[in-house]
């Protein structure tokens, strides 16, 4: 379970690097290396959005052990 929580955080790392190269440059880095609209970089998108949706499992799991309320005063 761990290795594909950290194969998932890394691709959605990748992704969101990406989207800043997409919002700062106009420069799409998976086109760039795969050919644009090419089924290669179908398949790497797919990949970061299921990585995506797969982070929410650790996210709900970290909210519900109280993980997040941990480092906050009250």
């Amino acid at each position: 379970m761990k290795f594909i929580n950290i194969f998932t955080l890394i691709l959605v790392i990748v992704g969101g690097l990406n989207w800043g190269l997409v919002g700062l440059f106009s420069f799409d880095l998976v086109a760039a290396i795969f050919g644009a609209a090419s089924g290669l970089a179908r398949i790497v998108c797919l990949l970061v959005g299921l990585s995506a949706a797969w982070q929410i499992i650790p996210l709900f799991s970290a909210m519900g052990s109280g993980e997040f309320a941990a480092g906050q005063n009250r």
